[in-house]
């Protein structure tokens, strides 16, 4: 076999095919460039769209209702040793989110389930974190999400593909990749397995809790309605994305010593800030309390105004 030694210029060996073969690749390289098929315009239009700012629907009663599309915030860790911090940081505040195969990624033009999900610490809302309410009962759109009521959590429409979160029992060839717990992931059917019910934060408020509207922007239980495990972000169970290091989300329910649920299980309803259009309000700040002192300095004794 003969090697090739000079370029296409030089007069040698079969340089006609050659020349003929470099238009070729220029060619087929220009065409794909105009139908945007490069690799690299794949990827920047799948970041473009996937990574896209959305809207939040800013709640006016305080209250979590069906069409309302929110974010599905996790806290993070509220208690973690001192002398563990310097080993571990605690597991940071995350939002749960779509997490397409990267295979896929370059070629599908839109989000085809099954696809994964993960806890990704952006918690700017994009229509990748951004879920819709959905009702399975007949609810009408607007009318707020009680405690116990069946729902299912949607992605938006458009790029996002409007699919359902999704999960079953822990099997053989169905379960966690890290945890090996009850897997969760988005498909394309609504069924039984795709619904979900809120639970009160404390669990001695549950009973009487049920039935009432669901609060927006504060610590709630999103449970599975077949299993009755409860969405969690595990410790320790890290994933590589194409969108840089993330947690696992699973369905599984872990409890303290007081049969409570830990951090894992807590989630917030994160609706839009009805006085900001950049930031949601989990951004807000906290209000201070009445008894706190003011930040405004108190005036001096010259600046008082004479009595006399």
């Amino acid at each position: 076999m003969s090697v090739r030694t000079y370029n296409p210029s030089v007069r040698v060996g079969n340089w006609n095919e050659d020349i003929c073969l470099e238009e070729d690749l220029l060619k087929d390289f220009l065409d794909k460039k105009e139908k945007g098929e490069l690799l690299i315009q794949k990827s920047h239009n799948l970041m473009h769209n996937i990574l896209k700012k959305s809207e939040l629907t800013v709640t006016t009663d305080g209250f979590v209702h069906f069409g309302d599309t929110v974010m599905l915030v996790n806290p993070g860790q509220e208690t973690v040793p001192l002398s563990l911090q310097q080993i571990e940081p605690p597991r940071p505040a995350t939002s749960l989110s779509i997490n397409i195969d990267e295979h896929k990624m370059h070629t599908a033009c839109q989000v085809e389930g099954p696809c994964n999900v993960s806890a990704s610490r952006m918690l700017n809302p994009s229509a990748r974190n951004s879920f819709v309410i959905t009702s399975v009962d007949g609810s009408e759109n607007g009318s707020p999400l009680k405690f116990g009521q069946p729902f299912a959590i949607s992605t938006t429409g458009g790029y996002a593909g409007n699919l359902k979160l999704f999960s079953d029992h822990a099997r053989f060839n169905l379960s966690a990749k890290k945890s090996r717990q009850q897997v969760v992931q988005l498909v394309d059917e609504v069924n039984y397995l795709s619904t979900w019910q809120v639970l009160a934060y404390h669990p001695q408020h549950r009973l009487e809790f049920e039935g009432r509207p669901v609060p927006g922007n504060c610590k709630i239980v999103v449970s599975h309605n077949k299993t009755g495990q409860a969405l969690s972000t595990p410790d320790e169970c890290g994933l590589k994305t194409p969108f840089g290091r993330e947690f696992e989300v699973s369905a599984h329910t872990v409890l303290d010593t007081h049969k409570a649920e830990k951090d894992n299980n807590h989630w917030v309803f994160v609706s839009g800030n009805p006085s900001d259009d950049v930031t949601t309000h989990f951004d807000r700040p906290e209000p201070q309390p009445s008894g706190a002192p003011k930040s405004v300095e108190e005036p001096t004794s010259a600046d008082k105004p004479s009595t006399t």
